[in-house]
C-alpha cells in the first residue's frame, strides 16, 4: 500500500512541482524515495540556504511556489534565511522539512527542535502533518496560501513515522488562484479625482506591479495618461526605461534625479508597493504628499504613509477603472527632460581610461543581455549600482531582493532561473556574497546549467565600508581576502575569465551571456579609484 510519503509526492506532483531543491537526510529517507519513483527531479544542493535561495527564485519569477526540503535540526534551521527571504519578498515558496518520529518529540532528543514554532514568525502558515490522513489538504492549504495575492512562504513539517505509515487515499486538485475583485466605480472616481487635482503626480511601481502580472494595464494606463513612473528596486521593468516616462528607481539618476522628482510631486500613485521596499519617508518627509494607494492589500499603518485613497483590488483592473475616469489630459510628462538626462547616463559606455567600476561595467553587461534575459542581482555595493544604473525593460528580467535583503542569493538564484526561464542568465554578485554560496556552482554543473556569473571583486563588504564611511569618515570590520577566483570556478570544471582592459570586459559579456556555458567572470574593482557610492 502506498505510504503517506507516496501521498505527499502525488500532491506535489497534483500543484504541477517541476523540481524539489533539498539536502538529503536520514528523516526524509522514505520522501527521498518517493520523489525517486514521480515525475519531480529532487535536486541535491550543498546547502540548506541554497535550496531555499532557488526556490525562491523559482517562486518570484514563474507565480508558482518553489519548493525546498530539508531534514529536522541543523537542516531545518539552514532553510530559514531563504524562507524568510522569499516571505518578504512576496515570493511563493513552499517549504518542507523532515522531523523524527512523535515518539521522541515530549523529550530532549537528537536534533530535535521545535521547528514548527521556529518557523511561525517567518512565514505564511505553517503546520506538522501529523496524521497520514491530513496530507491531501497540508499541502494544498500550504500552496494555496503561498501562492494566493501577496504570495509568500509557506512550512510543513513531516514526522518520519507518519512519512512511512500506509495510507490509500488521493491529492486534492488543484484549483485557479483565488482572484480579488474589480474596484468598485467610487474609489475609482475618488482616485481619479486626487489624480486630476495634483500638478505633478508621479506613479511609483513597486514588487507587485510585476508579480501580480500587472505591467501590461500598468504600460497601458501610463501611455494613455503620459505620467511620469518610478520603481522600487523590485519593482524594475514594470515598464521599460526607455519610455520616456521612466524615471528608473528611486536612488536613479546623476544627482538623485529620480529621487528629487518623487520629492517634489504632489500626488504619487502607489502600484504593487510595500513600505519594506523602501521607506515612505524618504519620498515624503513633510506628510504634504497626496497618496493613491492600488495594491491587493491595505496599506500598512505608517506616519508617512496614510493615503487619501486606498483600492484594495485586482492590481490590473484597479488601473483601468481609474483610467476610464481620467481624460488623456489629465497628466503630462512633467519630468521627462529627467528621463533623457537619467538614460544617457546609465547607457553611457566607459572610456578607456575609466576606472573599473560596477557603474561603469553595467552599460557593457546591459548591451550583452536581451530585453528578455534575467539578471539575478546578491546583496551589497554592488546591488545599489545594478538598482541605480541597469535600465530594465521588461517585467520580471531583474531579480533584486529588498525585502529581507539577505546576501548569497545570486548564484543559487541563478540556477533556478536557468531551470525557469527559457532565455540567457547572468548572477551579478560580489565577492562576499558570491563565497556564501559558491558551493551550487558544482549543483549547477551537475545539472548541465548554463548561464554567467559575474563576480566584482573588492576584497571587502564595500556596503558597509561605503556606509561607515560616509557615517565616520573611516571604516573597520570589512575587509576580506578571497582565493583565485578564476582557478576556483576552474576547479569545478567551468570556463572562467579575468577582463582587465574595457576592451576585454565587453567581449567576455559578449562571449559569455548568450553561450551554452557555466561561465565566470571576475571583475576586479578599481576600489582606489572608484565612487563608493556606486
Amino acid at each position: 500500500m502506498p505510504t503517506a510519503a507516496d501521498l505527499l509526492v502525488a500532491c506535489l506532483e497534483a500543484e504541477g512541482v517541476e523540481y524539489v531543491y533539498g539536502l538529503p537526510g536520514e528523516e526524509i529517507e522514505e520522501l527521498l524515495f518517493s520523489l525517486r519513483e514521480s515525475s519531480i527531479t529532487f535536486v541535491p544542493t550543498r546547502h540548506e540556504q541554497g535550496a531555499a535561495f532557488m526556490a525562491d527564485v523559482h517562486g518570484r519569477l514563474t507565480g508558482e511556489a518553489g519548493v525546498c526540503l530539508s531534514t529536522l535540526g541543523p537542516g531545518a534551521t539552514n532553510l530559514v534565511t531563504g524562507v524568510a527571504d522569499a516571505q518578504l519578498d512576496k515570493s511563493p515558496v513552499v517549504a518542507i522539512s523532515g522531523q523524527g518520529g512523535r515518539e521522541r518529540l515530549h523529550k530532549e532528543s537528537h536534533q530535535a527542535l521545535d521547528v514548527v514554532d521556529i518557523f511561525e514568525p517567518i512565514v505564511e502558515w505553517n503546520a506538522q502533518i501529523a496524521a497520514p490522513e491530513v496530507v491531501p489538504e497540508s499541502i494544498r492549504k500550504a500552496f494555496k496560501l503561498a501562492e494566493y495575492e501577496k504570495p509568500g512562504a509557506t512550512h510543513l513539517e513531516f514526522p518520519e513515522d507518519v512519512a512511512a505509515e500506509p495510507i490509500d487515499a488521493s491529492p486534492i486538485p488543484a484549483r485557479q488562484q483565488v482572484r480579488r475583485p474589480d474596484p468598485d466605480t467610487e474609489s475609482a472616481v475618488r482616485a481619479a479625482n486626487v489624480i486630476e487635482d495634483a500638478e505633478r503626480p508621479i506613479l511609483l511601481a513597486g514588487n507587485g506591479a510585476v508579480r501580480t502580472r500587472a505591467s501590461d494595464r500598468l504600460r497601458a494606463f501610463v501611455d494613455r495618461l503620459n505620467i511620469p513612473v518610478v520603481a522600487t528596486y523590485m519593482g524594475k521593468g514594470a515598464i521599460s526605461d526607455r519610455e520616456s516616462a521612466s524615471l528608473m528607481t528611486l536612488d536613479s539618476g546623476p544627482d538623485d534625479e529620480a529621487a528629487s522628482a518623487i520629492e517634489v510631486a504632489d500626488c504619487v500613485v502607489t502600484v504593487g508597493y510595500d513600505i519594506a521596499e523602501h521607506d515612505p519617508a524618504a519620498w515624503n518627509p513633510d506628510l504634504e504628499t497626496a497618496i493613491v494607494h492600488v495594491d491587493h492589500e491595505p496599506a500598512e499603518v505608517y506616519r508617512h504613509y496614510n493615503p487619501a485613497v486606498e483600492i484594495v483590488a485586482d492590481v490590473g483592473a484597479s488601473l483601468e477603472a481609474i483610467g476610464e475616469q481620467l481624460s488623456a489630459e489629465a497628466c503630462s510628462l512633467w519630468c521627462a527632460d529627467r528621463h533623457d538626462r537619467i538614460f544617457e547616463d546609465v547607457t553611457a559606455p566607459p572610456d578607456s581610461t575609466d576606472p573599473v567600476t560596477v557603474t561603469n561595467a553595467l552599460p557593457l553587461l546591459r548591451e550583452a543581455l536581451a530585453d528578455e534575459d534575467v539578471l539575478v542581482s546578491d546583496v551589497g555595493h554592488h546591488k545599489l549600482a545594478i538598482a541605480r544604473n541597469y535600465p530594465t525593460y521588461e517585467p520580471n528580467t531583474c531579480v533584486i531582493s529588498n525585502g529581507l535583503a539577505s546576501m548569497g542569493i545570486a548564484v543559487p538564484g541563478a540556477l533556478a532561473a536557468d531551470l525557469a526561464v527559457d532565455t540567457n542568465v547572468v548572477a551579478g554578485t560580489g565577492d562576499g556574497g558570491f563565497l556564501m554560496n559558491a558551493a551550487e556552482i558544482e549543483t549547477a554543473t551537475r545539472l548541465g546549467c548554463e548561464f554567467t556569473i559575474v563576480v566584482f571583486t573588492d576584497d571587502d563588504y564595500g556596503l558597509i565600508s561605503a556606509q561607515q564611511v560616509d557615517h565616520r569618515g573611516e571604516y573597520t570590520g570589512t575587509s576580506l581576502t578571497n582565493p583565485d577566483f578564476v582557478a576556483f570556478a576552474e576547479s569545478f570544471g567551468i570556463e572562467a575569465r579575468r577582463p582587465e582592459t574595457w576592451d576585454e570586459v565587453e567581449r567576455a559579456f559578449a562571449d559569455a551571456v548568450p553561450s551554452d556555458e557555466l561561465t565566470l567572470i571576475e571583475l576586479r574593482l578599481d576600489v582606489s579609484r572608484s565612487d563608493l557610492s556606486g
